[in-house]
């Protein structure tokens, strides 16, 4: 099995990849600068381990850091791996503004969880409450080779689906796509579209509707509401709902709201939240 270094082992992305490589086949390095991060990584057994023999010896080097810190972090890191190992981005931001120091003797790999469904069904508590993935319910993932070949991308998957596990599909798309998929459509519309109705919690609340009643309302009516218009039920909204979405569409939102998609546009949000 390929030997894994782990970067940022002990930051938020980085536990979460540590709590499943620590009970894999792989060999496996964890390096961590943080003080805070390093005592986190001690309560579970790991030490950390010396940067640069690590870097040397590993196939496949992991950066699980923050998209404003993957510049710095990069420039420092890539320069030292061996010819021939693969270089795991978490997020497709910073490989697509260009602040992976590239080199032609390394691969590229770039994945992403797609966290598990609202639809999933769970048959246990744990998995059922394991909104975020990675513990105990199942999710798809999304990844890309950037720069390699099909052999790579396998070499990728196994590596993918040990820590999002567990993983159902690694649906294999381009690093620009994954861009559009993240930040464009589950950040910049969904996250805002979704924080605007739980700001309208607090107006209905406003207005006089009882907290524990708009919650439970709202919430019933998200459940339901995307079961039809994502054809997981076969029903279609009432005449009297259609008219009022087509009513509400013209208001909430400006023409041309679909520029966000454009290539142009996924790289001023990216620029945004990479520097």
């Amino acid at each position: 099995m390929d030997k894994v270094a782990l970067v940022g082992a002990g930051g938020k992305m980085g536990m979460r990849c540590t709590d499943n490589l620590l009970h894999s086949d792989y060999e496996v390095d964890y390096l961590e600068v943080s003080g805070e991060a390093i005592t986190r990584l001690r309560e579970k057994g790991v030490e950390i381990a010396n940067r640069d023999i690590a870097l040397a010896q590993a196939d496949m080097v992991i950066l699980a850091v923050p998209d404003i810190a993957i510049r710095s972090v990069s420039n420092e890191i890539i320069p030292k791996m061996k010819s021939g190992s693969m270089v795991i981005c978490l997020d497709p931001a910073a490989p697509l503004a260009g602040h992976l120091p590239h080199r032609e003797d390394l691969a590229y790999y770039v994945t992403h969880p797609a966290h598990p469904s609202v639809f999933n069904w769970e048959p246990t508590e744990e998995a059922h409450f394991d909104y975020y993935g990675g513990i105990a319910a199942k999710q798809t993932v999304v990844s890309a080779i950037m720069h390699g070949t099909d052999q790579d991308f396998e070499k990728g998957d196994r590596l993918t689906r040990t820590i999002f596990s567990p993983v159902t599909v690694n649906h294999r798309i381009t690093v620009e796509q994954m861009a559009i998929l993240e930040p464009g459509f589950s950040e910049t519309l969904s996250s805002t579209c979704i924080k605007k109705i739980r700001d309208a919690l607090d107006v209905v609340v406003a207005k006089g509707v009882p907290e524990a009643a708009a919650r439970d309302f709202i919430l019933g009516h998200i459940n339901i509401q995307l079961a039809v218009l994502f054809g997981e039920l076969p029903i279609k909204f009432s005449d009297a709902a259609i008219k009022a979405l087509e009513r509400a569409e013209n208001i909430l939102f400006k023409e041309g709201w679909e520029d966000i998609f454009e290539m142009d546009n996924i790289h001023e949000q990216i620029k945004a939240i990479t520097e």
